[in-house]
């Protein structure tokens, strides 16, 4: 039977295209970054690896303010792929994450999250879906793509309650900053 708990052990967050001249266009912007950045952190406090893609840098951007400040820094993969797994590069890098569970969060819905979470899954990796960090230009099209993610057999959840089931207990390392973070 296919585990269908996200474990800290086996946890790696990937952020697709959170990008300065995608997001302005973005449905519920403000609140996909809010959450996108209390995700990052939750997962920095847990020690849970993050990588970073950016769709065409030179024409969308790059990674939004307020998500890289809290990334601090890092390296984003470029890709032209609307796939994550469709660059080598990303391939490679989560390959040496050596996790087989991917938190995955990002825009837009129905182009890159979609078509990644459809081959994350198809190369035999469990995805939970943090769909209070994912969005799209349209809600229709947010809407169908999770429903399209969720049918394939993607997990859908939200920034908080993954949160606390990579924290698994109050007695966990973490619990504090978590509570603090989500409060």
């Amino acid at each position: 039977m296919k585990q269908m708990r996200c474990r800290r052990e086996e946890a790696v967050l990937v952020l697709v295209d959170y990008q300065e001249r995608l997001m302005p266009a973005i449905k519920s912007r403000d609140d996909v970054e809010e959450a996108a950045v209390k995700l990052v952190n939750g997962c920095q406090i847990l020690g849970v690896p993050i990588l970073v893609t950016q769709q065409y840098t030179k024409g969308l951007g790059p990674t939004v303010e307020t998500i890289g400040q809290v990334l601090g820094e890092f390296h984003p993969i470029e890709k032209t792929s609307f796939s994550i797994m469709g660059e080598p590069a990303f391939t490679e890098a989560l390959a040496a994450t050596g996790k087989r569970s991917v938190i995955l969060a990002g825009v837009e819905a129905h182009v890159c999250v979609l078509q990644s979470a459809l081959d994350l899954l198809e190369a035999g990796y469990q995805v939970f879906l943090a769909i209070d960090a994912v969005s799209s230009r349209s809600n229709t099209d947010k809407k169908y793509a999770q429903r399209r993610m969720a049918e394939a057999g993607a997990i859908g959840t939200t920034v908080e309650s993954v949160l606390f089931e990579l924290l698994v207990g109050a007695r966990e390392p973490g619990f504090k900053e978590i509570s603090a973070l989500v409060k």
